[in-house]
């Protein structure tokens, strides 16, 4: 059965908790915020400890700050340092542009259309920061510009489950399935960081089974996440983040593919922000081949593999497999 709690994500989260703290002059206390704003009250219901909750709020709190979301907080006026009974707010007056910006409704339309492009998980911090304030602005867009416009998400089904069992310091556990494997493994991990390498989501996390440290591609995650009961030290998640990045990178130092890419192609736009200038072609260095194989063959003829040998094999093996797809249905 999923809970209530499972379903609010924590970028809904964030959101009900700007939205609290802006509507109140006097401020809310933790213990209100904890009990009442909608992310943390389902938390609190479903069992989570006082001391993980306070723990969220603070991080969401960084995180907030981290967006440009101003988050004041008001002590005891006789004892200022005194923050146990302290109380937070958004001041709406620091929560706005400055008076003299003004957009046009065509320029508004512009903003709100590259804003829906991306979901608020994929945007990055700045654009969240000014599309928030222009938003702020209250003001609506009378005549559309256009009729729709795409929604890009970055995010695997995988990563809402992961992240919310990082924050609550609790185990998971995942079939997982490696190129040329047969089939899945199961997976039990302390998650301790999520990161965005080549622009894939990896989980970096100690391996239970295996008793070392390990990075998992989360497109290779083919089961639920199962979040458990089981908790581990939030110490742990630490200068995490930057030790899955730096084994990334290691790893992707000692591959680099050289390629031929056509000058003014989506190939060599988006392979040339990687890529390291060579005497013939580009050198783009990559973390797996299967999924960088994968990347290469989508290009269809605006790249040419030159090495190493494997990867232009398995990009030719995905090409010759498109191509017996459509000849199979012209066929029929």
């Amino acid at each position: 059965m999923v809970t209530e709690a499972a379903r609010v994500a924590p970028e809904e989260r964030l959101v009900n908790l700007v939205v609290a703290l802006m509507a109140t002059e006097q401020g809310l206390t933790k213990e209100t915020i904890l009990t009442s704003v909608s992310g943390y009250r389902e938390q609190s219901e479903a069992g989570a400890s006082k001391d993980a909750l306070e723990k969220m709020f603070e991080r969401d709190k960084e995180n907030l700050r981290g967006l440009g979301v101003p988050i004041e907080t008001i002590g005891d006026h006789a004892d200022p340092d005194d923050l146990r009974e302290a109380r937070y707010r958004v001041p709406t007056a620091e929560y706005a542009l400055p008076s003299d910006i003004a957009f046009t409704p065509a320029e508004l339309a512009l903003l709100n259309l590259a804003g829906g492009v991306w979901s608020e998980s994929s945007m990055s911090a700045s654009a969240r920061t000014a599309l928030r304030k222009i938003r702020a602005l209250g003001i609506e867009v009378d005549e559309p510009i256009i009729g729709f416009s795409p929604r890009i998400s970055l995010r695997d089904p995988a990563f809402a489950p992961l992240q919310r069992a990082m924050e609550q310091g609790r185990v998971v556990e995942f079939d997982y399935l490696k190129p040329g494997d047969a089939a899945a493994l199961s997976r039990r991990i302390r998650p301790l960081a999520l990161v965005d390498y080549e622009a894939r989501w990896h989980v970096y996390g100690f391996d239970l089974g295996r008793g070392a440290a390990r990075t998992f591609l989360l497109t290779r995650i083919c089961s639920p996440v199962q979040v458990t009961r089981t908790s581990f030290d939030l110490a742990e998640r630490d200068g995490a983040g930057e030790r899955a990045l730096a084994g990334l990178e290691e790893v992707a130092a000692r591959q680099r593919a050289l390629l031929e890419v056509h000058p003014g192609t989506e190939a060599a736009l988006r392979l040339s922000r990687r890529a390291i200038p060579a005497d013939r072609g580009i050198r783009v260095p990559y973390v797996d081949v299967h999924v960088f194989a994968d990347e290469l063959a989508s290009y269809g003829p605006e790249v040419r593999v030159v090495a190493p040998d494997d990867l232009r094999e398995r990009v030719i093996a995905r090409l010759e497999a498109t191509l017996a797809l459509h000849r199979d249905g012209a066929g029929r």
